[in-house]
C-alpha cells in the first residue's frame, strides 16, 4: 500500500510540475503566473476539486508518442469564490505552449456540462498557443466541442474568458461567445490571423500588440470588457465582479448585508444638473451617489464612453446600471454604445438581474459613417434588448430624452415597470431649437423671434409634465431621494412575472 501511495504521489508532483521547472521560470520571467498559481489565487484557499489531473493526449504522430505529460496542458476542476461555486479550466502554457488537443478538450467540456448540470459559472483562464498541430483535424473538433458547449450553455451559466497569454485563429471563438472577456496587459492579445499573415496579406506591418492587445480590445474593437495591469490584478477583480452575479439563470443575484440606507438622502444631487442645458455633467457622479456604498463595476469603461454599464447593488442586491454620459459625445447613442448597452442589458435579463436606467440622451449621432455603419439596425439592438428584458426595469430621466432616443432607453412603452423623471427632464420630440426651426421656418431671419419661440416651447414641451399628464412617466421626483424611490421600486417588483409568447426564439436584428 506504501508503495502505491508513494507512485500516485509521484504521478501527481509529476503532473504539478507542468512543463517542468525551465519552463514554469520563462513563465515567470514574462511577468505570467504558472496555471496553477493563476487557480490558486482565484479560488478561495483550499477549495479546489482537481479533475482529470492523469489524463494525456493521444496522438503518436509526429513523434508525440514520446512526449506526454500529465494534464495535457490544461487544468481543470471546481472550488469557491467567496464560499460560492464555480468551474474553472486554466491553460497550462508551459505544456506544450497550452496547445488544445483532442484530451485537452475533453477535459474543459467535461466541466462545461457538469456547470450547467448544477448551474455554476464556467471561468476559462486561456493561455494558449492553439490548436495541436501535430494532431490535425482531433484538434479543431476538439475546439468545435468547445463552442457548441459555449452556446449549450449560453443565458444558463455565466461563461467567463480570463485571456492571460496568446489566444489566436480558432481559438478566440470560445471566448467571443462567453458573456465577458477580461484580458491582461503587455501579456494577452487575441486575433483571427496573426502579424506574419497580415503583413504578406495586407502588406499592413502591425505588432501583436496593436492587432490584438488588451488596449486595443479594451478601446478600439470593444471585444474585451475590460483590461487589467497584471494577472494578479486581473484574477483578484474577477472574485469581486463573480460576487455580482447569481451561479445560473434559475438564480436570483446574490445578496449582500450593508449598512447603506434605503432611504438615504444625497442633497448634493439638487444641484447635479447645469444651469445651462448644454453644458455637460458627470454622469457617474449620480451612479456613485445613488447605488449601495459608492461600489460600482463598470464593464467596458474604455469603449463607447457614451454609454455607461456596470453592476451594483441597491439594499445589497445586484442591478445592472445602463447610463448616458453627456461628458462623451453629449450622451448621444451611436453604434458602439448601442451594441454595448444591447448586449449587457440582454445579459442581465438572462441572469435575472434588474436593470437601471439613467436617461439623458438627445438622440442618436448624425452623420454619413453612423448611416453607411448601420446604426438603423444596431439602435435596433437596444430597443430589441430593452423590449424583450422582462426583469424588472426602472427609468430615470435626468435631463434630455429627446425623440427615438427616449423610447429605445427603457420607455414606459418598451413595458418599463417604473418610471421617472427628474424636474430638469426634458422629454420631447426634439430639443427646443431644432424644434423652432421646424415649425417656425418663415422666422428664421429674425433671430429675436426666434429666440422667444424657443423659450416658449422650452416652457410648453421641454419639461416632464407632457409626458406625466399621459402616464409615461410615473412620478416627477426629487434627485435627492433617487436612492429612496429605487430602493422601494426594487421592493415592489422582487416577484415581478412577466411572460413572454410562446416561441423558439426572436430574430434580434444582428
Amino acid at each position: 500500500m506504501q508503495e502505491i501511495i508513494r507512485q500516485l504521489e509521484e504521478k501527481r508532483n509529476r503532473a504539478r510540475l507542468g512543463g517542468g521547472e525551465k519552463r514554469i521560470a520563462s513563465q515567470h520571467a514574462k511577468g505570467k503566473l504558472t496555471a496553477r498559481e493563476r487557480i490558486e489565487l482565484l479560488l478561495d484557499a483550499d477549495s479546489f476539486e482537481e479533475w482529470d489531473m492523469f489524463k494525456e493526449h493521444r496522438c503518436t504522430d509526429f513523434g508525440m508518442d514520446q512526449q506526454s505529460i500529465p494534464g495535457d496542458g490544461v487544468v481543470t476542476g471546481y472550488g469557491t469564490i467567496n464560499g460560492r461555486l464555480v468551474f474553472v479550466f486554466s491553460q497550462d502554457f508551459t505544456v506544450f505552449g497550452g496547445s488544445l488537443s483532442e484530451a485537452h478538450a475533453e477535459k474543459i467540456c467535461k466541466i462545461m456540462d457538469k456547470a450547467v448540470q448544477v448551474g455554476a459559472p464556467v471561468i476559462g483562464l486561456n493561455d494558449s498557443g492553439g490548436a495541436r498541430i501535430q494532431e490535425g483535424v482531433a484538434s479543431l473538433a476538439g475546439y468545435a466541442e468547445v463552442f457548441q458547449r459555449n452556446v449549450d450553455a449560453s443565458g444558463v451559466v455565466p461563461q467567463i474568458s480570463m485571456i492571460m497569454g496568446p489566444c489566436a485563429g480558432g481559438a478566440v471563438y470560445s471566448p467571443a461567445m462567453t458573456d465577458y472577456i477580461f484580458m491582461v496587459k503587455d501579456s494577452s492579445y487575441m486575433f483571427v490571423t496573426g502579424p506574419d499573415v497580415v503583413k504578406t496579406v495586407t502588406h499592413e506591418t502591425v505588432t501583436a500588440e496593436e492587432l490584438g492587445g488588451a488596449i486595443t480590445h479594451s478601446t478600439k474593437s470593444g471585444v474585451a470588457d475590460l483590461a487589467f495591469e497584471n494577472d494578479v490584478e486581473a484574477l483578484l477583480q474577477l472574485r469581486r465582479f463573480m460576487d455580482f452575479l447569481p451561479s445560473s439563470n434559475r438564480e436570483k443575484p446574490p445578496v449582500r448585508p450593508t449598512h447603506d440606507a434605503p432611504e438615504r438622502k444625497e442633497m448634493s444631487l439638487d444641484t447635479l444638473i447645469p444651469d445651462n442645458p448644454n453644458k455637460p455633467y458627470d454622469m457617474r457622479e449620480l451612479i456613485l451617489k445613488v447605488v449601495d456604498e459608492g461600489d460600482f463595476f463598470e464593464v467596458q469603461p474604455g469603449y463607447a464612453g457614451n454609454i455607461i454599464v456596470g453592476y451594483a447593488r441597491m439594499e445589497g442586491s445586484t442591478v445592472g446600471i445602463v447610463a448616458n454620459q453627456p461628458m462623451v459625445l453629449a450622451g448621444c447613442l451611436d453604434i458602439d454604445s448601442s451594441i454595448k448597452a444591447a448586449r449587457f442589458v440582454r445579459f442581465c435579463d438572462a441572469f435575472n438581474i434588474p436593470v437601471v436606467t439613467f436617461v439623458d440622451v438627445p438622440g442618436f449621432l448624425p452623420g454619413t459613417a453612423q448611416e453607411y455603419g448601420g446604426i438603423i439596425k444596431h439602435g435596433a439592438k437596444l430597443l430589441y434588448a430593452y423590449a424583450e428584458a422582462t426583469v424588472p426595469k426602472i427609468t430615470v430621466i435626468t435631463r434630455k430624452a429627446y425623440g427615438g432616443a427616449y423610447d429605445v432607453m427603457s420607455s414606459k412603452h418598451l413595458k418599463g415597470d417604473v418610471n421617472f423623471a427628474w424636474p430638469t427632464a426634458e422629454i420631447a420630440v426634439m430639443g427646443p431649437k431644432g424644434a423652432v426651426e421646424i415649425i417656425f421656418r418663415q422666422d428664421i431671419g429674425d433671430a429675436e423671434k426666434i429666440a422667444a419661440r424657443t423659450e416658449e416651447y422650452r416652457q410648453k414641451f421641454a419639461n416632464p409634465f407632457i409626458a406625466g399628464h399621459r402616464g409615461f412617466i410615473d412620478d416627477v421626483i426629487m434627485p435627492h431621494s433617487t436612492r429612496k424611490r429605487i430602493c422601494r421600486s426594487l421592493a415592489m417588483l422582487k416577484d415581478k412575472k412577466l411572460e413572454r409568447p410562446v416561441r423558439k426564439h426572436g430574430n434580434i436584428p444582428l
